[in-house]
């Protein structure tokens, strides 16, 4: 089937941040587009405005009759969703064209030059600020990236002039090598996803046969110190990274104060001097090194790059401040690895030195709980007080004895205590008055709750 004949689209998981993109990237297109997804959400009831037909429950007789003919109709599916499920069984019994979001971004990329963003961490908020930086200049891109971005209020951006696309290359499921990169980055590879690939050698592996996919005509961004051999094709470029120390591409004199973070951003014909991140978060000099690397390599200019990191207003749910008091500060963060979750706590404690820092952690997946349960509980004991959640199990089924437990029982700090989330707000209305910075983090639903906690702080503090 070529996918650009075909004039409906159903997708079974539509609400998931990097289905959504599809979703309206075959709306802009002129398709009809149906779907399912397991609850309602914000972003759901976006695509449901925009003209996309979801509904919430698994059943065959709510697909619309335009999505029923083979001939016409491509089903694009999530590996969240399980084998079983009623509406996937019914395409692929009577003849449908059945592909994975991966496969399908592939090939709507494939005649683009794809600019390729992966790594364990560090890949939606690079992705989104390289498509900020070219959007913004005269050179323009597409994209679709894995979260929502503020400048836009949107996972998908569209091109009329520009055969560049940015791509946040999803490494779960392998699912990034059905694309073909012109250009990539590689932020990380510390291992994650191990209910997949086993183990951490078959984890970097993967990476570096990603790596292999990237043309000829263009070149990798790998971060330095990232342990992986790349396995370039003859003429592709190498360039490396870094924010603390020399590289292809780096930041020099770093300046953090009152509220602002500012460096030099060095590279192979370019110095550009003061530059001011608009998300002024330390971690985010290291991706803003990559994001302008590849702006920079694609014919972006320095004026255009300085003024396009000082607008950068991040990703949702990346960093994300809810409140900004003298006395109570909330923030929201996506962090799901030990990690990103190490990262964000220690830049939370540089902006705020000396203040109370109060954690609220919802682990996400069994395996990744189980695999990493020591890791998770260093990070974690960063902070000044933990409140555990429960595991957001998404795909997955329980696994015997992995609870939140396995983690708290090693997290070092006195001040920890363990709820679940329908006595969350209950144990902040009576903690409120003591607590100065609260993050919550976690990339199950715990953002459903942060909006409710916002409230209890504003009346409370």
């Amino acid at each position: 089937m070529d996918i650009r004949e075909i004039t409906s689209v159903y997708f079974v998981g539509a609400g998931g941040i990097g289905m959504s993109a599809l979703v309206r990237y075959f709306l802009a297109k002129g398709k009809k587009v149906a779907g399912y997804d397991r609850t309602p959400s914000a972003l759901t009831a976006e695509l449901s405005e925009e003209g996309a037909l979801i509904h919430y429950e698994e059943n065959v007789a709510l697909i619309p009759d335009f999505c029923k003919n083979p001939a016409t109709t491509l089903v694009v599916y999530t590996p969240a969703i399980p084998d079983n499920h009623a509406e996937l069984c019914f395409f692929r019994d009577n003849g449908f064209e059945v592909m994975k979001r991966a496969r399908v971004l592939g090939e709507i990329t494939r005649s683009s030059r794809g600019l390729c963003v992966a790594g364990t961490h560090g890949k939606t908020t690079t992705s989104s600020m390289a498509a900020h930086l070219l959007k913004q200049s005269h050179v323009d891109c597409n994209a679709f990236l894995g979260g929502i971005l503020k400048n836009y209020d949107s996972n998908l951006m569209l091109s009329d002039k520009s055969d560049l696309t940015v791509i946040e290359a999803d490494e779960f499921d392998r699912s990034f090598h059905w694309l073909t990169p012109y250009m990539a980055v590689v932020t990380a590879v510390d291992a994650d996803h191990l209910d997949i690939y086993g183990t951490a050698e078959a984890y970097r592996e993967s990476f570096e046969h990603f790596t292999s996919l990237i043309r000829p005509d263009g070149c990798l961004i790998l971060k330095k110190g990232v342990e992986i051999t790349p396995r370039l094709q003859p003429g592709t470029r190498l360039y490396t990274y870094s924010a603390t120390e020399e590289a292809d591409f780096c930041a020099r004199n770093i300046r953090i104060g009152n509220g602002d973070i500012l460096f030099d951003f060095a590279g192979p014909g370019v110095c550009i001097r003061d530059v001011k991140l608009g998300v002024p978060v330390k971690v985010n000099v290291e991706n803003g090194v990559a994001a302008m690397a590849l702006a920079w390599l694609n014919g972006v200019t320095e004026e255009e790059i300085r003024r396009g990191m000082a607008s950068f207003a991040g990703p949702v749910r990346r960093f994300d401040f809810h409140l900004k008091r003298d006395d109570i500060v909330l923030l929201d963060d996506y962090a799901h690895h030990p990690a990103e979750l190490k990262a964000c706590i220690l830049s939370v404690r540089e902006l705020y030195p000396g203040k109370r820092l109060t954690g609220i952690f919802q682990p996400h997946l069994y395996s990744r709980t189980r695999d990493f349960a020591a890791d998770f509980a260093a990070s974690l004991s960063l902070l000044d007080e933990l409140v555990l959640l429960d595991i957001y199990p998404a795909r997955e089924a329980p696994i015997p004895g992995v609870t939140s437990r396995i983690i708290f029982d090693k997290v070092t700090i006195p001040d920890k205590r363990m709820v679940r989330k329908d006595e969350l707000l209950d144990l902040v209305r009576r903690e409120a008055g003591r607590w100065e910075v609260v993050l919550m983090v976690g990339a199950g639903d715990i953002d459903r709750l942060v909006e409710p906690v916002k409230q209890i702080l504003e009346e409370e503090s």
